[in-house]
């Protein structure tokens, strides 16, 4: 276990917007779920078809995401911006598996509407504030640990930006399904929503996604850590993402029955399963736990 003596806050997470979204369960004839280019809420339109339009759009979102890393709206753009080849590049991992295929085929999308009994997940919801407890209970689902996690720190699952910047609508799903399942990342790694767990999570996105967005968020949040959480992000969490990847990589070319791709993982149907039995079935490690000397609080 390490101490870490200076709290952090949820105030320079690049991940997350709680507030404005539009990504919900409601499906207009006028806009698929995952989004669609459109015109801002100004009522201008932002053309993205000129490389000369999409470079000035990056550069301005980039600008503020580093000045202000709690726009996440300027993060999701500059995702969206950066991403397309590399999205290209998951389509693929995803068509050639079978839950993968399937998932794509299905496009669920992660609501309070479609989590499944949602009202009762989050009543059940166990307080475990430790997530040392959830590595060691053979009986915790991860429903139940995913429940606990959006409970205790007050998280809503409809709270996810549009897609608004890629125009394939495959693509814009799968950009779309990332961003909904980073609280089941959350959940399946034991990574806390404190700033050295956002960016621990964003090393692990990166070595499983290869989104430059990822990388981004995790080598400029870094900056602003002080040099003891500098060498915690370096010696514990950084290591622990590769070894985790090369783990996940290595029981994908030895067995055909499991997805160790994240992005294959049809989370909505193992909410019945064993966290512990869901992670050993992925070859996945929980993340090493690091607690603060004074309350952690959320990114």
């Amino acid at each position: 276990m390490i101490i870490v003596s200076r709290v952090v806050s949820r105030g320079i997470s690049t991940v997350r917007r709680r507030g404005q979204i539009e990504a919900k369960s409601h499906h207009h004839d006028e806009e698929p779920f995952y989004g669609k280019p459109r015109a801002k809420a100004s009522g201008t339109s932002t053309p993205t078809t000129t490389i000369g339009n999409r470079i000035a759009i990056a550069i301005h979102n980039a600008t503020t995401a580093y000045s202000d890393p709690t726009r996440a709206d300027a993060v999701a753009v500059l995702g969206e911006i950066t991403g397309p080849i590399t999205l290209q590049r998951i389509h693929q991992k995803m068509i050639t598996d079978p839950i993968g295929c399937q998932i794509l085929k299905d496009r669920p999308i992660v609501s309070k509407a479609t989590i499944p009994e949602y009202e009762q997940l989050i009543l059940n919801a166990h307080n475990y504030n430790d997530t040392i407890k959830n590595h060691d209970d053979d009986t915790l689902t991860f429903g139940q640990a995913y429940g606990s996690f959006l409970k205790i720190h007050g998280f809503d699952p409809d709270e996810r930006d549009d897609v608004n910047y890629i125009e394939d609508e495959t693509l814009a799903y799968i950009m779309l399904r990332y961003r909904q399942c980073h609280d089941y990342f959350h959940t399946i790694t034991g990574l806390p929503p404190t700033v050295l767990g956002e960016l621990g999570l964003k090393w692990f996105e990166f070595f499983q996604t290869g989104l430059p967005i990822a990388a981004l968020s995790c080598t400029v949040g870094s900056l602003r850590l002080n040099q003891e959480e500098q060498q915690i992000l370096q010696n514990i969490y950084l290591p622990w993402a590769m070894k985790m990847n090369s783990q996940q990589q290595d029981l994908s070319s030895s067995s055909s029955l499991s997805s160790p791709f994240l992005m294959n993982i049809y989370y909505e149907k193992e909410f019945d399963t064993p966290i512990k039995e869901l992670r050993n079935r992925l070859n996945l490690v929980p993340a090493p736990s690091i607690i603060s000397s004074s309350n952690i609080n959320s990114t």
